[in-house]
């Protein structure tokens, strides 16, 4: 097991005895020269050990830097592997391992920081000392340990808790530079300018609100004054996340073509986080920074005297710049945070952890030739900054090692790193992206300095995350070349899996797509499912712009199996500007609203193509004809008649080779009830209500068993439980037995085998009362898409959904067989008209059969439509 609970964390020095080439402890300029020198020793560390050693095995150094130094003393004098044996337990860093050109392997000789699997690199501080809060039952405090001026996330013996959160307590009207609020309530909170108004996007549905910028983002802005009613909120963060140039020739397309022109709606706040008085559920925390002092509501059973309660305050671990032939393995790193997010600047989201920072960044940043005075290139708005990072490396490697507990993206290899490994890693429990290959700052350039190439990112797996800016994707890949992501294991994530590419968007306005250096990068041979679980329009594999010169060197997409998207969205979305992609062998099913997505235009050559793609010898439940659609070529794709008739061989190959599937039994963190829920949403009829929500994705070394459904209203608590398999085939749960004329508020917790979570935020009230009784219309586009034994079955939602939100469908099969049609696309693609997919299994060849599909809601079913279509031979 990876993780140490609390005080049970090893300490100890484990004695690493050396072979039968042991190394004498020589000295003096002799010894530089000679293979058993001090040159060529090892470098021995411990948490244990003392600066002042000579970092043998006996007598091992302390600190990370100290062992630095002694490599940088060894490095020019290589004659073989110099090693850096750090012992299990914590390494606790007052300030990142900074390395440079002068910590390289050399002569053919590599670096290797091996750790031993249990060796942490801790950035965090421990908090002890609590103490019960007079006149608040229930809730602890301890005095902020020195160092801890400000963070972002709070730990519990390895689980990350909740930043305090909850509801606004009055109503908000917009204005030009924040709020008008409805009391004044804000304005005598203890710290206003802690606070912070987090803007959800995804779809809207049901009574859920689609805030911030577009369905992909999650935008986060702090407040700069609460006075009286008038709330102020910071800046540039209020204007780089509300405000947009617009074309004074395009209606309602903004300049920087990413999210709405419009951002009225999107200013209104999901919920407030991080003040003291929304301290009331267990498991929130809250630091009182101008007081110093830590707040922290425990869950049942949390023991404070006991536990392991850990806070990051460094936002770098290691920061390597220009090394190369260095390796690190075996190691954790844990307990880092990210501070702009709390700074003026905020978190204005544009896409992927990207966000427009600096004052008037709306207007000008990455605007580039749109707007006079805009920044270039287009499209380069600023990178999340990874805890890990290394740039301008060459031929660095990370293996065998964990990140997690991570408060920015967890690793960058950007900057002109080449030749360079990620391989047989966890990532999992960080708040942004999971590993960031590139930029988007420099699409072309005249020197190879700048380029990141040939890169592998091979065998990881990536799961749970990301944890607070739920946009972010575990793989994002910028302008890059020979860059491979193969073989990796990605499930339980909130947004879209892998993203490739970048500067496609002015396909929007007829305008080509950003030039850039990008070619021959592959994509292939991964195993992705459940993700997508919190945002929409988002994929399994998203790629967007320019990826090649030609199809011969454009993006490889081939062999993965995709499934279990549960956003709107594509299992391969070939997005705006996104050329010369290949699609070749893939595994997709089980996803809304297409396995293969958006046929752009070619705007470089002036003839009108759509943008050089092929989509070949998949399976996928999409059933599209061979063509040539004006340079878009579908060829050879399968209808997969269910998924226990995908290829056998393409779905034992994708994912972890057997070498490192043993990554999937480690544990990581402790073993806790798992997160809440999120984005929950319902609606009403006689005497009960519907909800739905977007499941959860952390669930903390236990998975999902079961969701609890509380509704409250008239002074009375009825719940309704239901399992996670059928919430899944479902995605939505009834409450009966209500009052009509009664509102109630809905709130939704997971349970799993160590107990159920914290309940989510609540759902808008909804009042139970009887329906006039109108159905919905009919469906529309209704056809078949039929094999020699099966068909594609597609349909649009109808345009009138009657009293209710539709809930399902009703498939007739004129072979006598009636097909219940459920599941999350059944609702989120109803209000944005979105198309439906469904496989018919089990026809016979060469014959002709009549379908009919009709919408269902909690009023009834409503009128089919009926079309008919032949299998072939």
């Amino acid at each position: 097991m990876l993780t140490k609970q609390g005080s049970k964390r090893r300490r100890t020095v484990v004695t690493v005895l050396l072979g039968a080439g042991a190394l004498l402890a020589a000295t003096g300029p002799a010894a530089a020269a000679a293979p058993d020198s001090a040159a060529d020793r090892d470098v021995y560390v411990s948490p244990t050990g003392s600066d002042h050693a000579a970092g043998t095995a006996h007598r091992p150094v302390r600190t990370l830097g100290k062992a630095r130094d002694l490599v940088r003393q060894r490095a020019p004098h290589l004659t073989r592997d110099l090693t850096v044996h750090l012992a299990p337990g914590v390494f606790r860093l007052t300030e990142p391992l900074r390395l440079d050109a002068r910590d390289s392997g050399g002569n053919g000789h590599r670096v290797i920081w091996q750790g031993s699997g249990d060796t942490e690199l801790n950035g965090g501080v421990r908090v002890t000392g609590w103490r019960p809060v007079p006149g608040r039952p229930g809730l602890f405090a301890a005095a902020a340990p020195q160092g801890l001026d400000n963070s972002r996330q709070l730990y519990v013996d390895g689980v990350r808790e909740q930043r305090a959160r909850g509801p606004l307590p009055v109503t908000v009207k917009a204005t030009a530079t924040g709020y008008t609020a409805s009391a004044d309530t804000l304005a005598h909170w203890r710290n206003p300018k802690d606070v912070e108004f987090v803007y959800t996007a995804g779809e809207a549905l049901w009574n859920i609100q689609r805030d911030g910028l577009g369905q992909w983002t999650e935008p986060r802005c702090p407040l700069a004054a609460a006075e009286g009613t008038t709330i102020t909120m910071a800046q540039p963060c209020w204007d780089n996340s509300t405000k947009r140039v617009l074309f004074p020739d395009i209606p309602g397309r903004s300049v920087n073509m990413v999210g709405p022109a419009d951002l009225t709606n999107g200013r209104h706040p999901t919920y407030a986080e991080n003040a003291f008085e929304l301290l009331d559920t267990p498991g929130e925390w809250y630091l009182d920074r101008s007081a110093h002092v830590v707040y922290y509501l425990p869950k049942p059973g949390q023991d404070l005297r006991r536990a392991d309660v850990e806070v990051p305050v460094l936002e770098k671990l290691v920061d390597a710049r220009g090394i190369h032939d260095v390796a690190f393995r075996g190691l954790r790193y844990s307990y880092a945070t990210w501070l702009t997010p709390s700074s003026p600047e905020g978190f204005s989201e544009i896409q992927a952890g990207y966000t427009i920072t600096g004052a008037n960044g709306w207007a000008t940043q990455g605007l580039c030739q749109f707007v006079p005075g805009g920044t270039c290139p287009y499209a380069s708005w600023t990178r999340e900054p990874a805890n890990v990072s290394v740039s301008h490396g060459q031929r660095v490697e990370f293996s065998d090692s964990v990140f997690a507990h991570l408060g920015g993206a967890g690793l960058d290899l950007v900057d002109g790193t080449k030749e360079s490994q990620v391989r047989g890693d966890i990532f999992t429990d960080i708040s942004g992206n999971g590993v960031q290959l590139g930029g988007v700052d420099k699409p072309t350039t005249d020197t190879d300095a700048d380029v990141v190439r040939d890169i592998a990112v091979t065998d990881n797996h990536l799961y749970g995350l990301p944890r607070e800016f739920h946009g972010g994707v575990p793989i994002v890949n910028g302008y890059t070349v020979r860059n491979t992501l193969s073989h990796n294991q990605i499930d339980h994530v909130g947004y879209s899996a892998i993203s490739v590419g970048w500067g496609g968007w002015p396909d929007k306005i007829k305008q080509p797509a950003t030039p850039n250096l990008s070619h021959d990068n592959t994509v292939s041979d991964n195993l992705i499912f459940d993700y997508m679980l919190m945002l929409d329009d988002g994929g399994g594999v998203y790629t967007q712009g320019i990826t090649g010169s030609s199809l011969d060197d454009g993006e490889k997409v081939t062999g993965n199996v995709i499934h279990g998207q549960w956003g709107l969205g594509k299992g391969v979305y070939t997005d705006n500007g996104n050329t010369y992609e290949t699609i070749r062998g893939n595994v997709l099913y089980d996803m809304a609203y297409a396995n293969v997505g958006s046929t752009h235009v070619d705007y470089r050559d002036g003839l009108g193509n759509n943008d050089p793609t092929l989509i070949e010898a998949n399976y996928w439940e999409q059933g599209d004809r061979d063509k040539n659609d004006k340079g878009v070529v579908l060829r050879g794709n399968q209808l997969l008649a269910n998924p226990a008739a995908a290829p056998a061989a393409v779905v034992a190959n994708a994912g972890l080779e057997p070498a490192y599937r043993g990554l999937l039994a480690r544990r990581v963190g402790g073993p806790a009830p798992a997160e809440a829920p999120s984005r929950v949403g319902t609606f009403a009829v006689a005497g009960k209500l519907y909800a739905t929500w977007n499941p959860t994705y952390a669930f903390n070394n236990a998975p999902v068993t079961a969701y609890v459904v509380t509704a409250t209203g008239g002074g009375r608590t009825f719940t309704a439980t239901i399992s996670a398999a059928d919430f899944a085939k479902r995605a939505y749960a009834e409450v009966p037995g209500l009052t009509d004329g009664t509102a109630y508020t809905v709130t939704v917790a997971a349970r799993n085998a160590y107990g159920t979570s914290e309940p989510s935020l609540a759902a808008a009230p909804v009042t139970p009362g009887p329906k006039p009784g109108a159905l919905p219309g009919v469906p529309t586009s209704a056809k078949a898409l039929p094999s020699a034994t099966a068909a594609s079955i597609r349909w649009n939602p109808p345009a009138a959904t009657g009293d209710t939100p539709v809930l399902g469908y009703t498939i007739t099969v004129s072979d006598g067989r009636t097909i219940t049609v459920q599941g999350r696309d059944a609702l989120v693609t109803q209000p944005t008209m979105k198309g439906m997919t469904r496989v018919v299994d089990n026809l016979k060849p060469a014959t002709t059969y009549t379908f009919t599909v009709a919408a269902v809601t909690a009023t009834g079913t409503g009128p089919a439509a009926t079309f008919t279509a032949t299998t072939s031979e």
